[in-house]
């Protein structure tokens, strides 16, 4: 049985994710297509930037951003400047953070499905006389809805699951950036084991049913 406290954790994690998953995937698109038709020199070290975050340690990159969004930090110049304040320690640094971590998890679905779209394709829609925006929209975004599909499963799931980055830019405050990983950290601090199981379990099953969804409906539709 989930406490008020375990409930309302959970609750901040899924608006979290939620919010992560739509800025994503709406900055993660130009960044997917640019990648999979660019042939400029830099596109493997902005594919190697993107994918940092997948071999960092999530303390080393919570630790920068939490430089770069100080008020040392030219982030944190620039919010305080726009008098936004300061991002650290409040739920809009959680979703800064969490596109940043959850980028490559997004991002390479995205450009793997845009790869899979050919110059004949786009070519054929040219002929038609439709603009690169067109094309786009007409052809481009319905043949990449699996790659869609899995980039948002995967986003959403991995932003659930953070917590070494969410704690470094979060901190543990109640109803505010207190998500459910940090939850069964206080749970297990005070060896509360039963109380950190239940919460842990939570997360257990919705992992495996964001994955069960995501290979079920890739088995009917074909790999992204």
């Amino acid at each position: 049985m989930l406490s008020p406290a375990d409930l309302a954790a959970l609750g901040l994690t899924l608006k979290l994710a939620a919010v992560t998953t739509a800025i994503l995937l709406v900055i993660a698109t130009p960044a997917a297509w640019w990648l999979a038709r660019t042939r400029s020199r830099w596109q493997a070290m902005v594919s190697a930037v993107v994918a940092m975050p997948l071999v960092l340690p999530p303390t080393v990159l919570g630790f920068y951003l939490l430089l770069l969004m100080g008020p040392n930090g030219p982030v944190g110049r620039l919010t305080e400047s726009l008098g936004l304040g300061l991002l650290p320690f409040t739920f809009a640094g959680l979703v800064v953070a969490s596109v940043v971590y959850s980028l490559p998890f997004v991002v390479q679905p995205l450009h793997t499905a845009f790869s899979a779209v050919s110059e004949r394709q786009l070519e054929a829609a040219a002929t038609l006389r439709a603009s690169p925006l067109d094309t786009f929209f007409s052809v481009v975004l319905p043949l990449a809805r699996p790659g869609y599909l899995t980039a948002g499963v995967l986003g959403f799931a991995h932003t659930v699951g953070e917590f070494g980055v969410v704690l470094m830019i979060g901190g543990n405050i109640p109803g505010v950036t207190r998500v459910a990983s940090v939850q069964i950290y206080d749970h297990v601090e005070a060896l509360e084991y039963g109380e950190a199981h239940g919460l842990a379990a939570w997360l257990v099953g919705f992992s495996f049913l964001a994955l069960l969804l995501l290979y079920g409906l890739q088995r009917r539709r074909g790999p992204a």
